[in-house]
């Protein structure tokens, strides 16, 4: 029965988590539009600080399409382990480049498309060698889980490094380095997982008849999941509005996906009974991801195709081809253009000898 169960919720989490990824790709295309519409019409840009895109209908439309996907992506942690919903984000930087090709001018070409391909196969076997984590099945439980010195040295380093990003090197490098934003949201994003998987158990007990409202813990959760997914909004948003969404979207996944796994691993203890061939697999998943998510960004700007294909290669063969002969006759002719040369310079050397040209000696 409790295998059944167990098979239950992992479809369950599994439906779930890719239903968030469709909808929380959709939003950064909506969002990126009405961010587009706001600077034609010479509003202050959200990288700038600027708020106008609060009065924009398409980026509250893509605000609610990541609610939406938060709201299946919370409950898919609270039926599967994170280390099962989280890999599976990749469908997001799949979903958002595909929409971006058609509704935001964006390419996706042959390489972007090899990319989207391994990002799917590498999520794949992300899921087959995920590691399990330990069981909470009650805010005690997790209560303990959250006090263990390992989880308060990491988030106490996450807050710490967080807001050094936000004080001293965003205002500063924010504008130019795509790194700074995207880093805050991803650190404080293994944070609001956590909350998140807590508040699921709590939702779980609450629904169970348990006095959830009563424990302390629940509203902690609540409270650091509000402060932790606002944060995460406002520089996402100052993100997007610099940068091109196909570099966005790809970075933020693999800086997130690694700080969630990250602290899944300390929090859960996920690591410690793996098998050696889980743990290859797992890494050589996440691997997969991130070549797949190189190739569909790093050649964004490369024109190749199927239909190409073939006559991009011919003339790549053609044009090494008539390098190398060019290259060969010139070689000929200079070696022979040498040899005529040495024999004139000989033939009039041994004339002027010939000729008696004592004025040499």
């Amino acid at each position: 029965m409790s295998q059944t169960r167990g098979r239950y919720d992992f479809c369950i989490g599994l439906v779930l988590a890719m239903s968030s990824s469709i909808f929380i790709g959709g939003s950064f295309i909506l969002k990126k539009k009405g961010l587009l519409r706001l600077a034609r019409k010479g509003s202050m840009r959200a990288g700038q600080g600027g708020h106008a895109y609060l009065k924009e209908w398409l980026w509250w439309a893509g605000l609610l399409s990541m609610g939406a996907g938060e709201v299946a992506n919370f409950a898919a942690y609270a039926f599967a382990p994170a280390t099962l919903v989280t890999p599976l984000g990749a469908l997001s930087v799949l979903v958002s480049a595909i929409l971006s090709s058609f509704f935001l001018n964006e390419k996706l070409n042959l390489h972007g498309k090899l990319g989207c391909l391994l990002s799917i196969l590498g999520s794949t076997v992300m899921v087959i060698h995920a590691p399990q984590e330990e069981e909470v099945e009650t805010l005690d439980e997790m209560s303990h889980k959250l006090g263990d010195p390992g989880f308060v040295v990491f988030a106490t380093l996450v807050v710490i490094v967080s807001l050094i990003l936000i004080c001293v090197v965003g205002p500063r490098h924010g504008q130019t380095n795509i790194l700074v934003y995207i880093t805050i949201c991803s650190v404080i994003g293994a944070l609001s997982v956590s909350c998140v998987k807590g508040l699921g158990i709590a939702i779980k007990e609450l629904f169970a008849g348990k006095p959830v409202l009563k424990h302390p813990l629940s509203w902690i959760l609540l409270l650091s999941l509000t402060v932790c997914v606002s944060t995460q909004i406002n520089y996402l948003n100052r993100a997007l509005d610099i940068f091109n969404t196909s570099i966005v979207t790809p970075i933020y996944y693999v800086i997130f996906t690694t700080s969630v796994l990250t602290c899944s691993a300390i929090l859960f203890k996920e690591w410690q009974h793996m098998a050696a061939d889980d743990i290859i697999g797992t890494f050589s998943g996440f691997l997969t991801i991130i070549v797949g998510i190189f190739l569909l960004h790093a050649f964004k700007d490369v024109n190749v195709t199927l239909a190409n294909l073939p006559l991009s290669l011919r003339k790549d063969d053609r044009a090494a081809n008539g390098t190398l002969l060019s290259t060969y006759d010139s070689f000929n002719d200079d070696e022979e253009s040498s040899a005529c040369l040495g024999e004139m310079q000989s033939t009039e050397s041994l004339s002027a000898r010939r000729n008696g040209s004592l004025s040499a000696f």
